[in-house]
């Protein structure tokens, strides 16, 4: 996700899309509706039928094809071939729209030569607008020190020193402000010093640059939790070509690849609104109807066979790495959490109620307050203990790992209705976890949810193997 600070330069896609609908319908009216001697009347029949159906049409297929072909998607680092590359598909594209528009209202007669020369026209002042909006912020940032942004860079390598040639450039505007290294001479610090130097200078960062292979799991994990929560963008840079993945968007710095977190359909504001909505929903309704009564039933059955609380909160590694406090019903002796305390198949630490509740999955229903306090969601990967989260992330595909923390946990996930929940036994344990929460990710819909619900029901009527 894109985060963007202190800047105006957001409000210049609206007005280009604006723009750009503005040109395609004037000149659709003088062009198309009026000769030389109607120009008179120009007023008064802007808004006539055809008109009015004309703007409809191209307001609703201009901004589809754009979307599609992210015509807008133009940033400080896009090459001036890319931009014309964009103005010449979107021409072809519009063009069959055009046609297309011309063929099906067969009682507007146009003319083939006089729709072409429209079109041109058209896409004419368009390009002139966006190559000149192009070359203006160009201007801007040059002389006038405008539309800056402040970056660090965190590593070194040979794609680290291409990509300092490319921030050099005055014209995209970067302002390097520190490169921090354990390796190279000409730096502002270690890859330590980097952590002190962000917290100082929170405000005043937008950007930070990863070399992905210089850092530690436990680093990763920080900058990407210090990028949420400051709202700045985390890039990362790769060496060899086996570190793409699709989890990951790719952008070119010139020839430069460098990789941000790809934001996937689960996290676009709809998608969350409804995903929150189910969330609230049905927790209130397993909390109301559940939990009210269920866990006096157990508060007395607990406390009948040991002493200690019903529930217990453990820290667990949430969306962007932040750690938060999951709860569950008690159903060991001891509730001190530490390295290495998931529970095995005949643990002495089982309690006789305890070893029940957990096969039967009971032990998970306090984390629907979790997920009405907005921690959690209902469907989602499970949250590992923080101890776990660094140990297993060496074990997988970095770039898995981040990826599967870029949404929220959940009381229930695709990797635990194929039964890889519970205990990790071995490696392919927790790599196929993985792998089925990044198919999750990435393939998710509401329907998917619904399944991963009713399947979850079904498997604790049925029992699972791994729920000890």
């Amino acid at each position: 996700m894109e985060f963007k600070r202190g800047r105006y330069s957001w409000v210049l896609r609206p007005v280009l899309i604006v723009s750009d609908l503005v040109i395609l319908n004037i000149f659709s009216v003088v062009l198309l509706k009026f000769n030389k001697q109607d120009l008179y009347f120009f007023p008064i029949e802007l808004f006539n039928d055809k008109n009015v159906l004309y703007l409809i049409y191209s307001i609703v297929f201009w901004l589809l094809s754009t979307h599609f072909l992210k015509f807008y998607k133009v940033y400080r680092y896009t090459s001036l071939l890319n931009i014309l590359s964009l103005i010449i598909k979107q021409f072809f594209v519009y063009s069959i729209l055009v046609y297309a528009f011309v063929g099906f209202f067969r009682s507007i007669n146009i003319e083939v030569d006089l729709a072409l020369e429209y079109l041109f026209c058209a896409f004419g002042a368009i390009s002139f607008i966006k190559l000149l909006s192009y070359y203006v912020l160009k201007y801007f940032r040059i002389y006038l020190k405008g539309n800056l942004r402040n970056i660090i860079l965190i590593g070194s390598g040979y794609s680290v020193d291409e990509l300092k040639k490319v921030f050099n450039k005055k014209e995209l505007g970067y302002n390097v402000k520190a490169v921090f290294s354990n390796t190279e001479s000409d730096r502002s610090g270690s890859i330590e010093d980097s952590f002190n130097y962000l917290k100082q200078n929170k405000d005043n960062i937008d950007e930070i640059y990863c070399s992905i292979n210089d850092l530690e799991e436990k680093d990763i994990n920080e900058y990407v939790r210090y990028a949420n929560l400051n709202y700045c963008n985390i890039k990362f840079i790769p060496d060899t070509k086996k570190l793409f993945t699709k989890c990951f968007k790719t952008d070119y710095y010139n020839y430069v690849p460098v990789l941000s977190i790809q934001e996937v359909a689960l996290n676009n504001d709809v998608n969350k609104f409804l995903k929150r909505t189910f969330d609230i929903v049905f927790s209130l309704f397993i909390i109301i109807f559940v939990l009210s009564w269920g866990s006096v039933i157990l508060f007395i059955l607990i406390k009948l066979e040991s002493k200690g609380p019903l529930i217990y909160k453990h820290k667990r590694t949430g969306i962007s790495y932040h750690p938060f406090n999951c709860y569950k019903y008690r159903s060991l002796t001891v509730t001190k959490e530490s390295k290495g305390t998931y529970v095995t198949e005949n643990d002495k630490r089982l309690t006789v109620i305890g070893k029940f509740i957990r096969r039967t999955s009971i032990d998970e229903l306090p984390q629907f307050i979790n997920v009405l306090k907005g921690d959690m969601s209902v469907v989602g990967p499970r949250p590992h203990m923080l101890s776990y989260t660094d140990d297993y992330s060496k074990k997988i595909n970095k770039y898995n790992f981040i990826f599967r923390h870029n949404v929220k946990p959940g009381v229930t996930g695709l990797a635990q209705i194929k039964g890889y929940r519970g205990e990790i036994k071995c490696d392919k344990d927790i790599i196929n976890r993985v792998k089925y929460d990044i198919f999750y990710i990435e393939n998710w819909s509401a329907l998917l949810d619904v399944k991963i619900i009713f399947q979850t029901i079904i498997n604790i009527i049925k029992g699972d193997d791994n729920a000890y």
